[in-house]
């Protein structure tokens, strides 16, 4: 049972705001975000309690997403809530960011309206609702195929590789459904890296979380058929014979999907509704088929002058023709470090001091596959010992891999029943991230 549901932007403004009780008081949006300012650290609490009343909020897109209650409610039952409306929101606006939310202001009260009724979930399916959501959606710019300034996850080489770019599947859902709208379909492939690497060279850990995630824009579609690789198995007992083996540990399904011929075929059947749904996740532990895209050879000195030099050399492992975009690796530095100057192996790369978080950033926008890049950084520290030198690390990179699963798992078809009467069409994109990616020193 829920009292009241708001957003607010990452500064605390109020963008939405609805009571469907009055059992709060007026000011409880500012006893929120003090609450949540005033913590110490990046991760405050999921659920926080004032007086008798319950917060639980999740974060999408740079906004607060809040609902409160005065109930013993499942925190659990309210943060799942939480996600499927930022779903909705994100189908319905296209995307979810703090001018979409403030530009589709009247949409998403529509949507509060029929999804709760006096603070009890009425539906958050989109197939329900597109029945009774009268409000158009406005976009914040035309959506244009050549369009590439919106460059970021999936949207790399995107003329030359001829993947859509990003914003083609960040526009409404009822732009399929107006006269002309186009009529596609988004299959991705996401798969979240997790490494450590030890001084030695030696990978002390590797975790792959991985999903195929489904956006249709097809005003019919009555079923959807995706083929996985034929070698595809869940678990080392269910290793084929033949074919270079793609293996996860663990697998679940959504409810839609139908796992008939998923045992002797690996296809997967259901019928995709309007909007984004995720069709399948899984995960990999400790056995990568591949090596881990990156390895640092650092080497940690102190000069004549009394600076700190510290001289990094990173490989990328990735296949010649693949290419890490966006990447960026956080060094930690000893205390009181006041300067920095550096020599980067290429002019397109960057470093900064960032005093704040005691770290040196640099930043490389793209590192193609079977290359090294290198780095030379010379710190002023005041008082620098063989004490202060350990600070020193680990090194902590974030990256995106366009076009390519560390898993190997690749979408052999893409088939839709019965045939569109219209034409389609369809667009199966991978994409590999991290920001935990750690190697020691």
């Amino acid at each position: 049972m829920i009292s009241q549901v708001f957003i607010l932007s990452s500064k605390g403004d109020h963008l939405i705001y609805k009571d469907y009780r009055g059992e709060a008081e007026n000011d409880v949006i500012n006893v929120f975000y003090d609450k949540v300012t005033a913590l110490t650290g990046d991760q405050p609490p999921v659920v926080m309690t004032h007086k008798d009343l319950h917060f639980v909020h999740v974060r999408q897109g740079g906004l607060y997403w809040v609902a409160t209650t005065t109930a013993d409610s499942s925190p659990f039952t309210i943060i799942e809530f939480l996600n499927r409306l930022t779903a909705l929101v994100k189908d319905y606006c296209g995307s979810i960011s703090e001018k979409s939310v403030q530009m589709n202001f009247a949409l998403i009260h529509e949507l509060l309206d029929e999804v709760l009724d006096y603070g009890y979930v009425q539906t958050t399916s989109s197939d329900v609702l597109k029945n009774f959501i009268q409000t158009e959606a406005v976009s914040s710019r035309p959506f244009s195929l050549f369009d590439l300034s919106n460059v970021g996850l999936f949207g790399a080489e995107t003329q030359q590789s001829k993947v859509a770019p990003s914003s083609a599947a960040t526009r409404p859902i009822q732009s399929s459904r107006e006269p002309g709208g186009k009529s596609e379909i988004f299959v991705d492939v996401i798969e979240r890296m997790s490494v450590v690497i030890g001084c030695n060279g030696v990978v002390m850990k590797t975790d792959v979380e991985g999903e195929i995630r489904v956006k249709c824009y097809m005003p019919s579609c009555s079923e959807m058929r995706i083929g996985l690789n034929e070698e595809f198995s869940i678990g080392k007992s269910q290793l084929r014979g033949y074919g270079a083996a793609v293996r996860v540990d663990a697998c679940s399904f959504h409810q839609t999907v139908r796992l008939d011929e998923f045992d002797n075929h690996r296809i997967l059947r259901l019928c995709p509704s309007q909007g984004e749904q995720t069709v399948m996740t899984y995960q990999l532990s400790d056995d990568l088929p591949a090596p881990p895209p990156f390895r640092l050879f650092p080497s940690i000195e102190r000069d004549a002058a009394g600076r700190l030099l510290m001289f990094m050399k990173l490989r990328c492992d990735l296949p010649p023709k693949s290419a890490a975009i966006n990447l960026c690796a956080s060094v930690p530095v000893p205390k009181g470090s006041l300067s920095l100057s550096q020599e980067l192996s290429s002019p397109d790369q960057s470093a900064e001091l960032r005093l704040q978080s005691r770290s040196v950033v640099w930043q490389i926008p793209r590192f193609t596959g079977g290359t090294q890049l290198s780095a030379l950084f010379k710190l002023e520290v005041p008082g620098l010992s063989s004490a202060s030198m350990l600070e020193v690390g680990p090194v902590g990179l974030s990256f995106e891999l366009p076009k390519y699963t560390a898993t190997g798992l690749q979408i052999r078809f893409l088939r839709l029943s019965p045939i569109q009467p219209s034409p389609s069409q369809r667009w199966v994109r991978y994409v590999t991230h991290s920001d935990s990616y750690i190697l020691r020193i």
